[in-house]
């Protein structure tokens, strides 16, 4: 029997031993997701190794259909160690995030087409089942949304707000 354990912190932009973490639950065709997406990276980008960013799946299927096939083509890529590839090019192209689009982007990475959609992609439906049960544990109503080291972001989203939020307390 395969090993159904999720590692609730499997994707990790930044250092993994960094002291904060910024846990976010994101969809992959959200455009909120995809305008925060450049202000976490230099949430991070600019921390000196002491931020750390979580991603946690959690698609809004009801209203974006394409955020779980594309969540679990993430998890696909994630296999191969490539997951944010998959999310840059996801929020790159939310507009093309159709089975064929997800098989393009696998070949492009060399990645087996078959992996990352139908029923091949099953196999990845645990982690993104898990992440978003947790979310539903958070009282995750939208996305995105942040959680820093465990409480509910709900300041603006820009650089210097989170990074005021993140820095060390005397």
């Amino acid at each position: 029997m395969a090993d159904t354990t999720v590692d609730p912190s499997r994707h990790v932009y930044g250092s993994p031993e960094a002291p904060v973490t910024v846990l976010e639950y994101g969809d992959l065709e959200c455009p909120h997701c995809r305008a925060a997406a450049p202000v976490l990276r230099e949430l991070v980008d600019s921390s000196d190794g002491r931020v750390r960013l979580v991603w946690r799946h959690f698609p809004l299927f009801e209203v974006h259909p394409h955020a779980l096939t594309a969540a679990l083509a993430a998890e696909a890529f994630a296999a191969h160690g490539r997951f944010w590839d998959l999310h840059d090019e996801a929020f790159a192209h939310q507009d093309r995030l159709a089975d064929p689009d997800l098989r393009r982007y696998a070949a492009a990475a060399g990645i087996d087409p078959d992996e990352v959609v139908g029923d091949g992609a099953q196999r990845w439906a645990p982690a993104v089942e898990a992440d978003y049960l947790a979310g539903l544990a958070h009282d995750v109503r939208g996305t995105p949304t942040l959680l820093v080291d465990g409480a509910r972001w709900t300041g603006h989203l820009t650089v210097a707000a989170l990074t005021a939020a993140t820095a060390p307390r005397a």
